[in-house]
């Protein structure tokens, strides 16, 4: 085969492979009204009331995944954004001493894990993430009494992390 041809080849197999990741994406553009979207989405599995209008659609990867997206739905009843929530960067916007458990489910949905701590006698919601897309962690949010966020920690994934087999 000549270089031309290899070329042409590559480039057509190329073209073909992106033609079909189009087909499958299943991300809906900003302005889709909610009825589409939960059409092409499907069901969420939890729906919370924005604070500014609209809603915020939850679509469930946790216990077990590592991604959690959330449709925005604005007041006008379209889609405003459509992501997936866990980040580190995300994680970071989260505001000790003024979020409540009712921002961190709008923002990330349900944990992956609820429990308390034995020291402090808060609540934590546990969320599992790639941090920095890389490590295979928890986010670890701490609520006091009145259920506002307290503090957070970042830890190991105890079920996917090496460092966390066999302790």
């Amino acid at each position: 085969m000549h270089n031309t041809t290899k070329t042409l080849a590559a480039a057509c197999a190329l073209a073909l492979a992106l033609s079909a990741c189009s087909t499958f994406d299943r991300t809906p553009p900003a302005g889709t009204p909610l009825a589409q979207v939960t059409a092409k989405l499907g069901k969420p599995d939890a729906v919370y009331p924005d604070p500014a209008g609209g809603q915020v659609l939850e679509y469930r990867g946790q216990p077990m995944s590592q991604y959690q997206h959330m449709a925005r739905i604005g007041a006008d009843g379209r889609l405003v954004s459509y992501d997936q929530v866990l980040t580190s960067e995300n994680f970071a916007k989260v505001r000790p001493g003024s979020w409540m458990k009712d921002d961190v489910l709008r923002n990330f949905g349900r944990p992956a894990e609820t429990g308390r701590d034995r020291a402090t006698g808060f609540d934590v919601w546990s969320y599992r993430y790639k941090q920095d897309g890389v490590w295979d962690s928890y986010m670890n949010i701490y609520f006091n009494g009145r259920g506002e966020v307290h503090h957070m920690d970042n830890t190991p994934d105890p079920l996917l992390d090496d460092r966390s087999k066999g302790v």
